[in-house]
């Protein structure tokens, strides 16, 4: 089994990595690799010196620090919530409600989502409507000050339930006799969550926290493709994963596209390394 997952790793991650010789010269398909003129780093130039470059880099970060400090905490605190949870009928039903998100594909998070927020019947704005709070239907995904929050609440509900498996599975490995120390000595549940559950978890944490800052330049594709797909939100929802796609499949630029994701690797590792190197002083790294 070792040699075939091997061999499967090399041929579907390692050799389209060829690709790569597209960011340095002016592609062309009928040409091939070989036959293409070298450019060298014009690409990145061009691609620096653009007028699309700060917006695209300013959209990735804010929406990239936004799932990174709404997303990131979200599963541990769900995890110690329902570790707190005493009847486990109720915990098995929480449980399976919020994992249920992360199995749907964003092709049917994006149609609930736009059907909740439609202005015709949307079940967001008929429940503003009731209370009071608007007078005429909002279009919130037309509107580019909602976009953001939008974005990150549809993504924290996605992805919430599944990701806390990983924090429940640290927090049973806990040994228990600390919990009983604990509440021998008098500490509270609240105390014991903060003294004992948090440490104990913590390397599992810090994992986690180096991979999601290595991800950091992955603001997302499909929930931004299918959520923004009125033009007039361009200027918030552009990030560098669109912007490839929009540059190498929409308009067949293929090496220009090629160079951005390139960049975008090359920051990712950077961010990944630095990370990892901060994390080593705490006792607890990738490598």
């Amino acid at each position: 089994m070792v040699i075939p997952a091997i061999f499967f790793i090399f041929i579907f991650s390692y050799v389209p990595m060829y690709g790569t010789l597209m960011a340095f010269q002016n592609y062309n398909i009928f040409k091939g690799f070989w036959q293409s003129p070298w450019t060298g780093f014009d690409h990145f130039q061009l691609f620096f010196h653009s007028r699309d470059f700060w917006p695209v880099m300013r959209n990735t970060l804010v929406i990239s620090i936004l799932k990174l400090a709404i997303g990131f905490p979200a599963p541990i605190l769900l995890a110690l919530m329902l570790n707190e949870v005493r009847k486990m009928m109720f915990k098995r039903v929480v449980q399976t409600i919020t994992y249920l998100p992360h199995f749907m594909s964003w092709v049917i998070v994006a149609g609930f989502t736009i059907s909740i927020l439609s202005t015709d019947n949307g079940s967001f704005n008929i429940l503003l409507h009731k209370l009071n709070i608007i007078d005429e239907p909002v279009n919130w995904l037309s509107t580019s000050e909602y976009f953001w929050t939008i974005l990150v609440s549809a993504n924290v509900w996605k992805d919430i339930g599944f990701s806390s498996i990983i924090y429940l599975a640290a927090i049973a490995g806990v040994n228990q006799d600390m919990y009983e120390a604990a509440a021998i000595d008098g500490a509270s549940r609240l105390k014991q969550m903060f003294l004992i559950t948090l440490p104990s978890i913590l390397p599992v944490i810090i994992i986690f926290m180096i991979l999601a800052i290595g991800n950091l330049l992955n603001a997302g594709f499909e929930d931004i493709l299918l959520l923004a797909t009125n033009p007039a939100l361009r200027d918030v929802s552009d990030v560098l994963d669109t912007y490839v796609y929009r540059m190498g499949i929409q308009t067949s630029r293929f090496s220009y596209a090629t160079a951005v994701g390139l960049f975008k690797a090359v920051i990712s590792v950077t961010l990944l390394t630095i990370a990892n190197l901060l994390a080593r002083r705490s006792g607890n790294s990738l490598w």
